[in-house]
């Protein structure tokens, strides 16, 4: 059981506006250390619904859901968001890096935070970071100086900086051209099988998909093969 990093049970989601809908149904699986997993299925069946529940901003639910073995129902906002900083890395569609800011210091911004270590030691894990991507040569330039591909990249890097259990991925590859998202792919693919990161990607695009360790199709709210 140790090596499970994410377990759904029994997760159930209702909206209530006006009338009350239920959107997911019956959510239950596991997802273990180094797996590089897919969800997929199209638009409104509940994806991004899902991930907002397992990533831990969502707690309107029905069910249990574990991160790490730890049960994250009754924890206080603090407490989840102390688990998502810690635990969780996250890749959006878009990159949200802040402007103003160099890229090296937009990397940092999740470890001053976490404050595990000190600034002179997640700068050094920062430019590790960067090197491991292959784009350490733009530390210094300002985030809004580096091309779409790039942002992408400097996003990964930003969410492996806590060295975190699981990255959640919202279509990281939604807004960039075949050539980049192979190239964010092949990062993903190498996290998975070269540092046994684990990875949980919700997307539209079938390629990326049909390349992970495992499909998570959703159809209506439900889980229909995984």
């Amino acid at each position: 059981m140790k090596n499970i990093i994410l377990e759904a049970q029994q997760i159930n989601k209702y909206f209530h506006d006006p009338v009350t809908t239920q959107v997911l149904t019956e959510i239950n699986f596991v997802i273990k250390k180094g797996e590089f997993v897919s969800i997929t299925g199209k638009s409104g069946c509940g994806k991004s619904t899902m991930l907002y529940i397992l990533s831990t901003m969502d707690t309107d639910y029905e069910g249990n859901l574990l991160i790490d073995g730890e049960l994250m129902r009754n924890k206080s906002e603090g407490q989840l968001a102390m688990v998502r900083n810690e635990k969780i890395g996250f890749v959006f569609q878009f990159h949200y890096l802040l402007n103003e800011f160099s890229v090296l210091q937009n990397v940092m911004l999740p470890g001053l935070k976490l404050n595990r270590y000190s600034e002179k030691e997640v700068e050094h894990r920062a430019i590790e970071k960067l090197k491991m991507l292959g784009i350490d040569h733009l530390a210094l330039k300002n985030a809004n100086l580096v091309s779409g591909g790039e942002k992408q990249r400097i996003a990964i890097a930003r969410a492996l900086i806590n060295d975190p259990h699981i990255i959640m991925g919202d279509e990281p590859t939604g807004n960039l051209d075949k050539k980049n998202s192979d190239m964010v792919f092949n990062i993903f693919e190498q996290l998975a099988n070269e540092y046994n990161q684990t990875l949980m990607i919700v997307t539209h695009d079938q390629n990326f998909a049909d390349r992970t360790h495992r499909i998570i199709n959703m159809e209506d709210g439900k889980i229909i093969s995984q």
